[in-house]
């Protein structure tokens, strides 16, 4: 076999594991687009290394993208952003690849917006061995190799990790035609402005929060079901003025993001907001608005992939 054969057969390796490494580093760092700059850091590091003394290729590509990920969770422009109050995890489309292992409920978790959420309060290593322990399955001896500590360390940071989240999370599974009512519901209440309907599909402690479609520095955040209540109302409102912002006459879509029930707000076919919902005990825990452009990226390009059902609005 030649250099060039050598070559093809190496990124060939590599490429077979480029999904799985963007659905850790996506895990790991809340965002498709850093996730895919941290997998093709890992190429080059692929690229220059002399592969033949990489005995488990696999291992290898898992310890450098987790490594890589970890540098740039601890970097000072990232605990910038984080610190500013202005972060929120990137919304992927259920189907999406980068969502990755999906087979139990500890891996589905692990992606949905509500447990990336509860993972900035995790230090790097603690979010590190979380994700590789619940979503990968990796043994402590493992997970010690890949990150350089002991396996005490590492079960230490696993009992951590599991004790702020199961602290923090609401609900367990959830069932989809059961979350889909509740949202119909809530998009119906919101859209005719029945307040009093709208609050009693919230939980007495529901939040919201929004990304002020990126023109905000701070997230906006509500914590009384009269004041969402209030907000959704005006939300879910046509008027002409959102038309003219939005490039149009929206459609609003039911779809899954992340595992969650969301609906999407698509003029002409492209998404430019996304509504989540966390739902616990049959009502609507919290309620996450996402329309800064940046972070629908994604999203948007797998729904020009996507064949949707019906619009539940047609004209928003």
């Amino acid at each position: 076999m030649d250099s060039t054969d050598i070559d093809r057969f190496d990124t060939c390796q590599f490429e077979a594991s480029r999904s799985r490494l963007a659905s850790l580093a996506y895990r790991l760092l809340g965002s498709a687009a850093d996730a895919e700059d941290a997998v093709q850091d890992a190429f080059l590091h692929w690229q220059a290394v002399d592969r033949q003394r990489i005995k488990v290729p696999e291992a290898w590509l898992t310890k450098v993208v987790t490594n890589l990920c970890l540098d740039r969770l601890r970097s000072a422009q990232a605990r910038r952003e984080r610190a500013a109050g202005a972060w929120l995890p990137e919304p992927l489309l259920d189907g999406d690849p980068m969502l990755g292992p999906a087979d139990t409920f500890e891996q589905r978790e692990t992606v949905s917006l509500a447990v990336l959420t509860l993972m900035e309060r995790l230090s790097p290593f603690e979010r590190a061995v979380y994700i590789l322990r619940e979503a990968f399955s990796y043994g402590h001896a493992e997970i010690a190799e890949i990150l350089d500590i002991t396996e005490s360390a590492s079960q230490q940071h696993l009992h951590r990790a599991r004790r702020h989240i199961t602290t923090a999370r609401r609900g367990g599974e959830l069932d989809p035609a059961a979350a889909r009512r509740i949202v119909e519901e809530f998009l119906a209440a919101a859209s005719s402005g029945r307040t009093e309907r709208l609050v009693a599909l919230l939980t007495h402690d529901a939040s919201a929060i929004s990304d002020g479609a990126g023109l905000t520095k701070k997230l906006l955040q509500y914590d009384t079901p009269e004041r969402i209540a209030a907000i959704a109302r005006a939300g879910f409102k046509s008027t002409p003025a959102k038309q003219r912002l939005a490039g149009g006459v929206s459609e609003v879509h039911f779809a899954l993001v992340n595992g969650a029930p969301a609906l999407l707000f698509v003029p002409g076919g492209k998404v430019v907001g996304a509504v989540t919902f966390d739902i616990t005990d049959g009502k609507i825990a919290t309620v996450r608005g996402i329309a800064a452009p940046a972070r629908l990226l994604r999203l948007a390009d797998a729904w020009r992939q996507h064949e949707p059902d019906a619009p539940l609005i047609t004209e928003w």
